[in-house]
């Protein structure tokens, strides 16, 4: 089976986003750092300079983020991973940019960068990656939230269409025309089909019952029938009922529904 791609990236499409936002967020910048702006060689230089930190900032702080995942997940503390997350990111973020600013003006002026790198970019480089955590942070429970949705309508899909099972290797769908029922054998829940034939289930009773569509019914502890192997039932001592199984193999000739699952198992099978 292919490892789903959201659980190796709970941030999609995050690289596609950040391909395309840091160029402009670059430009930006220079217009909100300079008044006279002149299409000039040197300003492509420099664009395209800024642009490529940008990205190098932007991939260890991506990287930061899928680290903290790991370590200080959502689900451990909110407040603390978003916390400790902008504070860690915005640190390493701005510390690779002035680096990387340093480094580019010793090379190509000899000296260091100009104060108002100080005094101006880095104001509003840390406001940037205040966008970039939201983003992040967006995109997470955005996914977490399509997640959930699929599960749903997966549990939906199946409440309504049938049920997986797995033999040896294979995953086998079952559809609910062909179940008879389920029952606990030991440790294990077991669905049998009409056929005879049988196949453990990775889910208990009480969740089956949560699931299964209304044609089932959970006569007890141990069984859960599907309607058409269900003849009838008779009234037994202190208000329970001894249900009728159609003859087979797989199920005892009568089962016992308590009292207090009596008036539910009536108002089942003769639905008014």
């Amino acid at each position: 089976m292919k490892e789903d791609r959201s659980a190796r990236n709970p941030y999609r499409p995050d690289v596609t986003l950040f391909l395309v936002l840091i160029p402009f967020i670059s430009a930006f910048n220079y217009y909100l750092t300079y008044s006279n702006i002149r299409l000039r060689w040197f300003l492509l230089i420099t664009f395209t300079l800024d642009t490529v930190q940008g990205y190098i900032a932007w991939w260890a702080v991506r990287k930061l983020i899928f680290y903290l995942d790991r370590k200080l997940p959502f689900h451990q503390g909110l407040v603390k991973r978003i916390v400790v997350q902008l504070a860690t990111t915005i640190v390493l973020g701005l510390a690779i940019l002035i680096a990387l600013t340093e480094l580019s003006s010793w090379i190509a002026r000899g000296k260091p960068a100009a104060l108002n790198f100080y005094t101006t970019d880095i104001f509003i480089i840390s406001i940037w990656f205040f966008v970039i955590n939201g983003i992040y942070i967006g995109f997470y429970f955005y996914n977490q939230w399509k997640t959930l949705e699929a599960e749903r309508h997966e549990e939906k899909r199946e409440r309504t269409d049938g049920l997986v099972v797995k033999q040896g290797k294979q995953d086998l769908k079952l559809t609910f025309e062909t179940v008879a029922g389920f029952s606990v054998e030991g440790e294990y829940v077991m669905v049998f089909q009409l056929t005879g034939k049988k196949f453990v289930v990775d889910q208990s009773l009480d969740k089956l019952e949560k699931n299964l569509p209304s044609v089932f019914f959970r006569l007890n502890r141990q069984y859960i029938l599907h309607r058409q192997v269900i003849q009838g039932f008779r009234r037994a001592e202190n208000g329970k009922l001894e249900v009728l199984i159609a003859a087979t193999e797989q199920f005892p000739a009568e089962i016992t529904v308590s009292r207090t699952k009596a008036s539910a198992f009536k108002s089942w099978f003769q639905p008014e």
